[in-house]
């Protein structure tokens, strides 16, 4: 029983921890009835293995930020730890909530079924449910035949402007009253060195900066691990955590290009739409979380090694670049596109190791982690989607083309500083002589290389190139090409 007590809306925040161009916020504010902001620290999800204290920190500071925004209409962002049904059961002990307000989320199992059994609690309690589309993603489509004029129109689409009011929400006394029942969250963070910090404020910085001035060398720098950071746009984390939506970045994009810079920022609109993309995918496709997409991949068998999966998580490969990439990585929660692909290809080719076994760790990882785009990329890097152009990266070619210098390597692995552009490289051709001379031990100071890498990469060529000639592999390429009338133009298959 609801006896006399005020029908409210929820806005139940998850991957959209912003106040404008949210959809969600504007169907709350649509009626008379205030609304109250929630973001439930979910534990199942504090627990789950894809999750680290990073992804954690960079949602309270983007919570912080939300709720520097809302000081001035007297209401704050409600934030407890529980399971979500458990936080809308308090909720109703002191409020009537007529209905949830949402965006559809693209996201891993564990939340697709904690909104199965979502839906059944808000039918049950007579509760309505409104979820929105998310940054033109779509649910429900049986092919992505005519998807991106959809998704571009959607993106030209006029913004939402949410106007808002201290009369539309509960007040910050109420808010805080409400706390007393819950297990509520500390939104302090830790100052760090390298992580990105969230909010949308933060977001419009790096924009600006990007759209104003980095964006000039965008397309020379994208794949350089040293100056991707400065070149890049670095929105990355701000799009997965939905601090600012991908049509308000694909606008202020399509403002700044002008014939001067067409080049480098209509690279940069290609890639939002490869974005959404990857995301729209695995919406269609949920099951590449864990299985091959193309089913004849799933019959490869590959011997686990702990003793080459810790070396390549701790960057101790003897491949200075990916030891790099792997050491940077972890402090920054950063790398640019070209050395996440070659990491994972390193991983499952040269170390010839299952792509579901590097998953868990990368996710960890990556500040940006957005499991739509994650997957799909670990699986494509893998090479076990049978349509895409396979690249079996070579870390000592992408070494010498793209951190020359060796600046990317000094900085990350310093035991390799003060060593000579060729050894900083490749250390494992340094001789006796070259070693004293250095007073440097190879095996010591830094590891031998784990894997023969010419054998390593032959024995991976030759085994996809084989999976690729099979019945099996074929006959799911071509269902798989049918299904989403892809073109045959991207079914290259080569080793870079």
């Amino acid at each position: 029983m609801h006896i006399n007590k005020e029908e409210i809306h929820v806005v139940w925040f998850k991957r959209d921890l912003r106040l404008q161009d949210n959809e969600a916020i504007q169907n709350a504010l649509a009626s008379d009835k205030r609304v109250l902001f929630l973001y439930v620290f979910e534990e199942s999800l504090l627990d789950d293995p894809h999750y680290d204290q990073r992804h954690w920190n960079f949602i309270k500071q983007s919570i912080v930020a939300l709720n520097l925004e809302l000081k001035k209409y007297n209401t704050k962002v409600l934030c407890v730890q529980t399971e979500v049904v458990n936080a809308f059961n308090q909720i109703f002990n002191s409020f009537k909530i007529d209905t949830v307000f949402s965006h559809q989320e693209t996201g891993l199992l564990i939340t697709y079924n904690r909104d199965k059994e979502f839906t059944r609690y808000c039918r049950n309690n007579s509760v309505a449910w409104k979820e929105n589309n998310n940054n033109g993603v779509l649910r429900g489509l049986l092919n992505r035949a005519d998807w991106f004029e959809k998704w571009d129109d959607y993106m030209y689409d006029t913004q939402i402007k949410n106007e808002l009011h201290t009369k539309s929400f509960l007040t910050f006394e109420e808010i805080t009253q409400l706390e007393k029942y819950f297990n509520t969250v500390d939104l302090e963070t830790p100052k760090h060195l390298y992580f990105q910090k969230g909010g949308t404020k933060m977001a419009w910085r790096y924009a600006d900066t990007f759209f104003k001035k980095r964006h000039e060398k965008y397309m020379y720098n994208i794949s350089k691990p040293a100056l991707a950071r400065e070149s890049c746009s670095r929105l990355s984390p701000y799009l997965a955590w939905g601090n600012v939506s991908i049509r308000q970045i694909f606008q202020e994009a399509t403002k700044y290009k002008t014939d001067a810079n067409k080049r480098h920022l209509s690279a940069f609109i290609s890639r939002l739409r490869w974005q959404a993309h990857f995301i729209q995918k695995f919406e269609m496709e949920h099951t590449m979380e864990n299985a091959s997409i193309n089913k004849g991949y799933q019959k490869l068998k590959k011997s686990i090694s702990s003793e080459y999966q810790k070396a390549w998580e701790t960057g101790k490969t003897g491949f200075p670049l990916i030891d790099a990439s792997m050491r940077c990585l972890k402090e920054t929660g950063y790398l640019n596109f070209r050395m996440r692909a070659m990491v994972v290809s390193f991983f499952t080719h040269i170390l010839w190791q299952p792509w579901q076994a590097s998953s868990q760790h990368l996710s960890k990882l990556f500040l940006d982690f957005e499991p739509g785009i994650h997957f799909s990329q670990l699986q494509m890097n893998a090479g076990e989607t049978g349509i895409n152009i396979l690249r079996i990266y070579n870390p000592i070619k992408n070494s010498l083309e793209h951190d020359e210098d060796g600046s990317f390597i000094k900085k990350w692995v310093p035991e390799l500083a003060n060593l000579s552009i060729p050894f900083i490289h490749e250390p494992y051709l340094m001789t006796p002589l070259d070693q004293q001379f250095n007073n440097f031990e190879l095996g010591v100071h830094y590891p031998k290389p784990i894997v023969d890498i010419k054998v390593a990469r032959k024995k991976a060529s030759d085994t996809l190139w084989n999976m690729k000639k099979n019945a099996a592999v074929r006959e799911e390429s071509e269902r798989i090409l049918k299904k989403h009338m892809l073109s045959d133009r991207n079914r290259t298959f080569k080793t870079d």
